[in-house]
C-alpha cells in the first residue's frame, strides 16, 4: 500500500528496549511492599507506535486531534488485532482520505480514559480548602487493568495525577505534590505513592517518565530518594531500610556502564571526564519520534541539520529532564532543532544522584552494612567535589550546566543553579554567590524565572514554575539565608493567589514577569495541578502571613466590586 511505503521513511522503534529488572530481597523490611506479580501475569502491550502501526502513522501526523498525546491515551473498544483489521479495509475505502472519516474511525473503535481533574468552586472558597478538595478529585484508583491494549501500566496503589491532559502518575512531579498530601494530613498517600514508585522500580528496573508505555524508554529527575526522606518524617528510619532494595535499583539505573567507561566517553546516563571523574546526563533509550509529541518531533527534525535520529534522541533526553523544553539544552540559546541535551551534564540531575548517594549510604548504615555506607559516602563526595569545581562559573557567580564533550559550562544561567544549595553541595562563599544571582537576575516580580531566555518554550522566561521555586526557597534556608527565601515564596504565592482570583484555579505554570497567563511549549497551560497545589499548600504552611495579606487583598478586591 502507498501508506506503508510512506511509513518506511522513518525507523520505527526497533530500539525500544524496556529494562526488566527485580529487586533484590531485602531481609530488614518493616512493612512489606506489595508482592508484585510474576513476570508471567504482567503483560503489557507495545507503546503505541509498535501497536497501531499504519493508524498511529495515520492519525499523528494527519493532525486527526489537537493534541498528539489524545491518541496514545485512548483506549481500544475491542481487541488490538480486530481493530487492525477494521483499519486495513478502511484504508482501502475511499473514505480513507478524509480526515474527518478517519476521526470518525478512530471515535468508533476508541474511547477515553480522562478523569475530572478540577474541583467544583464554591465561591470565596480559600485556596487552602480549594487545594484539600482537590486532593481526590486528582486521585486514581490502583489499576485493574480493565483492557489488555491500554497504554497506561498498572499500579498497585492509589496514585495523584498532575491534571489536565496528563491523566497518569509523573516521576518528578510527584516529589512536590507529595509535601502538599503531607500538609494536608494524607501520610497514607505519600506512602501509597512512594510504594507505587517501588513497585515500578521492581518492574521495569526503574521509574518511568510515567506510568505509560511510551514512558518506559526513559526516566525522568530522580526525586524517590527525597521521596523516601518524605516517608521518614512520618516512619522514622525504618523507611530507609525498607526502600534500599529499590534506591539501590534506580541507582544501578543512572549509571550503567559507568564501571568500564573510559576518558572522555559516555554511556547511556553516565559521562566520565577526561580526569576520570564521574558525572550524569539525561537519556532516553529510543532516537524514534516521541510518541506522544509524533508530529512536533517530525517537524523539529525537518528543521534541523543534524540526522533525524540525533534529535529526536535529544528531545527525548530533554523529556526525561523535565524541562522540555528549554534553552538550557539548545545550542543557540533560541532554536529547538538546536537542541543538545545528550552533550551536557546538568547540574541539577548531578546533585539529585548526589542526595541518591548520600541517601544509599545512609540506608546501608541503618542496615548494618558499613563497607557500602562508606562506598557511596565517598561516591557522594568525590561527587560534591566534582559539582564544585566543574559545575562552578567563577564568571558567573552561579552552578550551571557542563558541555562534557567541550570542556565548558553552557552559560545558560537558570533556576537549576538553586540544586546545590538544596541538597547541601555548595559550600559557604558558592551558596552566598549563588543567592545574590538568584535575586538580581533570575527573581522577578511574581518569582524566579526558568531562565532569562524569551524562546517560546515552556520552560523560558517569561514562566517560572513551582518545583524551581520550592528548590530554591529550601535550598536558600539550608544556607540561612531567611530573607531571599521569603521573598521568593512571598511573590510566589502572590502569583498564584492572583490567578486563582481571578481564574478560580490552580494551573501548571506561571508567567512571573507580568503575570499574564502563561504559555509556551507544545500545549496550553494545564489545569490542576498537582505540584501547583503541593508547592502552595506547603508554602502557605511556611508563611502563613503572606496568605493572610491575600486574603485581606482579596476581600477589599471582593468589596469593591
Amino acid at each position: 500500500m502507498q501508506r506503508r511505503a510512506r511509513n518506511a521513511g522513518w525507523p520505527l522503534a526497533a530500539a525500544l528496549t524496556f529494562c526488566l529488572a527485580g529487586l533484590p530481597d531485602s531481609g530488614a523490611a518493616d512493612t512489606p511492599l506489595p508482592s508484585s506479580p510474576t513476570r508471567e501475569t504482567v503483560s503489557i502491550p507495545p507503546p503505541p507506535d509498535l501497536l497501531w502501526e499504519d493508524l498511529f502513522f495515520d492519525v499523528q501526523t494527519r493532525g486527526i486531534f489537537e493534541d498528539s498525546k489524545t491518541f496514545v491515551d485512548l483506549i481500544p473498544t475491542q481487541p488490538a488485532p480486530a481493530v487492525l483489521e477494521d483499519y486495513e479495509r478502511f484504508a482501502e475505502s475511499p473514505a480513507y482520505t478524509s480526515d474527518a472519516a478517519l476521526r470518525s474511525f478512530v471515535e468508533e473503535h476508541f474511547r477515553t480514559d480522562q478523569a475530572e481533574a478540577h474541583a467544583p468552586l464554591q465561591e470565596g472558597q480559600p485556596v487552602i480548602e480549594h487545594i484539600d478538595a482537590l486532593w481526590p478529585v486528582l486521585t486514581r484508583e490502583p489499576d485493574t487493568r480493565e483492557s489488555r491494549w491500554s497504554s497506561r501500566l498498572p499500579l498497585p496503589y492509589a496514585y495523584v495525577v498532575p491534571g489536565g491532559r496528563f491523566n497518569e502518575i509523573y516521576y518528578w512531579d510527584s516529589y512536590f505534590t507529595m509535601l502538599g498530601l503531607l500538609e494536608s494530613g494524607l501520610q497514607e498517600r505519600v506512602r501509597d505513592m512512594a510504594n507505587n514508585f517501588a513497585y515500578l522500580i521492581e518492574e521495569y528496573g526503574h521509574i518511568p517518565n510515567g506510568n505509560r508505555t511510551y514512558y518506559l524508554t526513559r526516566s525522568q529527575p530522580p526525586f524517590f530518594a527525597s521521596m523516601v526522606d518524605l516517608v521518614a518524617t512520618f516512619e522514622g528510619s525504618a523507611a530507609y531500610i525498607r526502600y534500599l532494595p529499590a534506591l539501590q535499583t534506580e541507582y544501578d539505573y543512572w549509571m550503567e556502564g559507568a564501571e568500564t567507561l573510559a576518558p572522555g566517553e559516555a554511556y547511556r546516563r553516565v559521562v566520565r571526564l577526561d580526569d576520570g571523574r564521574l558525572l550524569n546526563r539525561y537519556w532516553d533509550d529510543a532516537n524514534t519520534p516521541r510518541q506522544e509529541s509524533f508530529s512536533e518531533d517530525l517537524a523539529t527534525a525537518d528543521e534541523s541539520e543534524r540526522p533525524a535520529v540525533d534529535v529526536w534522541r535529544d528531545l527525548r533526553a530533554g523529556a526525561e529532564s523535565g524541562w522540555d523544553f528549554s534553552s538550557r539544552w539548545l545550542a543557540d540559546e533560541a532554536t529547538l532543532a538546536t537542541i543538545r541535551t545528550t552533550d551536557i551534564a546538568p547540574v541539577d540531575l548531578n546533585s539529585l544522584l548526589y542526595h541518591l548517594e548520600r541517601t544509599l549510604a545512609k540506608a546501608h548504615a541503618l542496615d548494618s552494612q558499613h563497607d557500602l555506607a562508606r562506598e557511596y559516602r565517598q561516591r557522594a563526595d568525590a561527587r560534591r567535589q566534582t559539582i564544585r569545581d566543574v559545575l562552578w562559573s567563577e564568571a558567573d557567580q552561579a552552578f550551571g550546566d557542563y558541555l562534557w564533550r567541550q570542556d565548558r559550562l553552557t552559560g545558560t544561567l537558570s533556576s537549576a543553579t538553586a540544586f546545590p544549595l538544596f541538597y547541601g553541595i555548595a559550600d559557604a562563599e558558592q551558596a552566598a554567590a549563588t543567592a545574590l544571582t538568584l535575586e538580581q537576575h533570575l527573581l522577578m516580580p511574581g518569582g524566579l524565572v526558568s531562565t532569562l531566555n524569551k524562546t517560546g518554550q515552556q520552560w523560558d522566561a517569561p514562566n517560572g514554575w513551582a518545583p524551581q521555586q520550592w528548590i530554591a526557597i529550601e535550598g536558600l534556608r539550608h544556607y540561612g539565608n531567611q530573607r531571599l527565601a521569603r521573598m521568593i515564596a512571598e511573590r510566589w504565592i502572590e502569583t498564584n493567589l492572583t490567578r486563582y482570583r481571578e481564574e478560580g484555579k490552580l494551573v501548571e505554570k506561571y508567567n512571573v514577569m507580568d503575570n499574564q497567563r502563561a504559555g509556551g511549549g507544545e500545549y496550553p497551560a494545564q489545569d490542576g495541578f498537582g505540584w501547583t497545589n503541593g508547592v502552595l499548600r506547603k508554602l502557605l504552611t511556611l508563611y502563613p502571613n503572606a496568605y493572610d495579606r491575600q486574603a485581606e487583598t482579596a476581600s477589599r478586591v471582593s468589596s469593591s466590586r
